[in-house]
């Protein structure tokens, strides 16, 4: 199968004009909170942004995912599809509350600074009513782009245009959340009202049921919550083993990386549903050195020009406060070309299938990543962090590596087999 660039990159720029103005919001956020704030402040903020990107995976479970493939296969069986996955969604939102509660109450901060990291935290269960992922389901993809920045722009307007003082403007913040996320809500809503209604068939609905059972979906759910546990649980780890400046130094300079990465991710977001009807012969073409080899370098380029340029990007983003966040961004920075051959390998394994093989990949990555921060983060704080990522990384790759060789002698699934297939 073929990619058509054209519709490839007009794919890119419809997600990429949401995800951009997301960004430069989440920037813009950040860089105010780290120059007028400082860095207490810029950490706490971190910390509840991190507690709730995972509730998204939880919220979701694998549902996001199967369920945009499913609506990418069964388009006649849409609005059946969309009713089952949104009551499990708004279910899992109201289990993740008291998983919240005890992280907030866990977490080595001030009495009033757990009571915001809760509340910012469980505003963020508001997810569960977006459909957005239904609108990537359906390749509607500069709907999924501005619903994705909602949320940012929400909570730029209300610091900017409160002008809070002091540890205030983590309130104005919370605010800003709860507007952005009913913002997504109500939008992403009113999109799939203008659906109009179709005819179902009844063997479309037998697979959708099937595909949509708690054994199925709880693979992929378990698969992308390690995924996400593999990138982001250094900063949970901060949390409860170190202090909020060494949150505030290791997310300065894991935004500056994040940056590149987020661009990446568009690519790979863009390339689900390709990747999702390969044939066999379709994926060998995919795993050759031709296309692995110039994401590598790309990413060895990138991760030079960062290491050289750090203490410039870290003054003029963050201040000279966070200065001392340097050697962590030459750490972190050289996880770029690891990165960019993991999400390749791993969106593209997933979508074909291999989404128990993906699990074990995944697992073993979160696993040593947890275990060596558990390791050194007492010892070496945040710089123990980020060297933990290079090697848990490595460890990623090579199991990801292989799993690939067994993905060319896969053998053609029927559509029903496929359904539960997912990408990050």
């Amino acid at each position: 199968m073929q990619i058509p660039f054209r519709r490839l990159f007009k794919n890119i720029f419809h997600l990429g004009s949401g995800e951009l103005l997301g960004r430069l919001c989440n920037i813009a956020t950040v860089v105010l909170l780290g120059h007028r704030y400082g860095v207490v402040v810029l950490g706490v903020y971190a910390l509840a942004q991190s507690v709730t990107q995972y509730l998204q995976p939880l919220i979701d479970f694998g549902l996001r995912h199967v369920g945009a493939r499913l609506l990418a296969l069964y388009p006649l069986a849409a609005r059946d599809i969309v009713d089952r996955v949104q009551r499990r969604r708004l279910w899992m939102a109201g289990v993740v509350l008291p998983l919240i509660l005890i992280y907030s109450a866990s977490a080595k901060l001030p009495a009033h600074m757990k009571i915001f990291l809760f509340v910012f935290s469980a505003v963020g269960a508001l997810y569960a009513i977006s459909l957005d992922w239904a609108a990537w389901g359906q390749e509607q993809l500069r709907l999924v782009g501005l619903a994705k920045s909602a949320v940012p722009l929400s909570i730029l307007a209300f610091v900017v245009i409160g002008r809070p003082q002091g540890e205030r403007v983590l309130w104005y913040a919370v605010a800003g959340n709860a507007f952005g996320f009913l913002l997504q809500g109500a939008v992403s809503w009113a999109w799939w009202r203008r659906q109009p209604s179709r005819p179902i068939h009844a063997d479309s609905l037998s697979a959708v049921r099937e595909s949509l059972a708690w054994q199925r979906t709880s693979i992929m759910g378990l698969a992308w919550l390690c995924y996400l546990a593999f990138n982001t649980i250094d900063v949970l780890m901060l949390g409860l083993m170190s202090n909020p400046e060494q949150v505030g130094l290791y997310s300065a300079a894991y935004r500056v990386l994040n940056q590149v990465l987020v661009t990446y991710y568009l690519l790979t977001q863009v390339l689900y549903p390709q990747f999702a009807r390969h044939g066999v012969d379709d994926r060998a073409r995919m795993l050759r050195a031709r296309i692995l080899l110039p994401l590598l370098g790309a990413g060895i380029l990138i991760a030079a020009v960062i290491s050289v340029s750090r203490r410039m990007v870290l003054t003029i983003v963050f201040g000279h406060q966070f200065l001392a966040a340097c050697p962590l961004l030459i750490l972190l920075a050289w996880s770029i070309p690891l990165d960019f051959m993991t999400s390749y390998l791993s969106n593209a394994f997933i979508a074909w299938g291999m989404e128990r093989k993906i699990l074990f990949c995944t697992g073993i990555g979160a696993a040593s990543n947890i275990v060596l921060n558990l390791a050194f983060i007492p010892s070496l704080g945040a710089r123990g962090a980020a060297v933990n990522t290079l090697f848990s990384y490595a460890i990623f790759l090579t199991t990801l590596c292989f799993v690939g060789r067994t993905a060319k002698e896969i053998a053609t699934r029927t559509q029903v087999e496929m359904d539960a297939v997912a990408c990050p």
